[in-house]
């Protein structure tokens, strides 16, 4: 399932699932919660026929740091830029779950300084969805298994349903901080992924817990690796489990890179 939670981008199956949070999973700063766009990021049509389909306008070298309640609509809008446009530079996929603290690039992928005039236009409706890119080889984070139980179910690259792994266990059983950060989202609000917390570990790296039974922690609350955080359960999930993702700006990466052998 998936974080499907705009913590993390991000820590970001359920984001969605985080709605990364399939719906509001970067997953992803600064302290809000996780949100996701209401409907695609397309044009709309006028009396039957498609709308004249405006033209982005790049802000090369700028990002913005998604806030608590924002969604990947309304910060492409109020930049002057196509929301298809800002979904693919980000390399967001369907739902478009965005997370408070991730931060996004308001220009196309490579792009630093574009000649005067330069536009970016809207990627024709056919194409593909963008992968998460390749996880990182090195994270200077320290991580730690969030929870005691057995993997039931694994991350998956580039699909919405796998950002993340579920760690088996029984109601009640303690969910721990991956690593020292700062709790950015702590609530009910994205669609499956139940009760759920995304804590920012750095500027890039965001973790998320999704399904649990209990919160412990709330919004802008510092917290230190191992320390409980929340009771898992089974808010959002057929059965009692962790969901536990990890974004790298925004994206989910496999968790299974990162977390130490046991």
């Amino acid at each position: 399932m998936t974080i499907r939670m705009d913590l993390l981008g991000s820590f970001s199956k359920r984001t969605t699932q985080v709605a990364l949070v399939a719906g509001a999973l970067a997953l992803a700063a600064c302290s809000s919660t996780v949100t996701r766009t209401s409907g695609g990021p397309g044009g709309r049509t006028v009396g039957g026929s498609a709308a004249a389909r405006p033209v982005s306008k790049p802000k090369y070298g700028q990002r913005v740091t998604v806030q608590r309640g924002q969604t990947l609509y309304r910060i492409a809008t109020d930049n002057g830029i196509v929301p298809a446009d800002l979904a693919a530079w980000n390399g967001i996929a369907p739902p478009y779950t965005i997370y408070p603290g991730q931060r996004l690039q308001l220009y196309p992928q490579g792009g630093a300084a574009a000649p005067a005039g330069m536009t970016a236009s809207r990627p024709p409706v056919a194409t593909p969805p963008s992968t998460p890119a390749a996880a990182p080889v090195k994270s200077d984070i320290n991580w730690r298994w969030p929870a005691d139980g057995q993997i039931v179910g694994r991350f998956v690259a580039g699909d919405a349903a796998n950002q993340g792994v579920d760690i088996a266990g029984k109601g009640g059983d303690p969910v721990r901080a991956t690593a020292d950060g700062v709790v950015v989202y702590s609530g009910a609000g994205l669609v499956g992924y139940g009760e759920l917390i995304i804590v920012k570990h750095s500027e890039a790296w965001l973790s998320a817990y999704g399904h649990n039974r209990k919160r412990l922690v709330n919004e802008g609350q510092n917290v230190k690796a191992g320390q409980q955080i929340a009771e898992m359960g089974r808010s959002g999930a057929s059965r009692d489990m962790l969901h536990f993702e990890i974004r790298y700006n925004g994206k989910p990466v496999d968790p299974l890179s990162y977390l130490p052998p046991r």
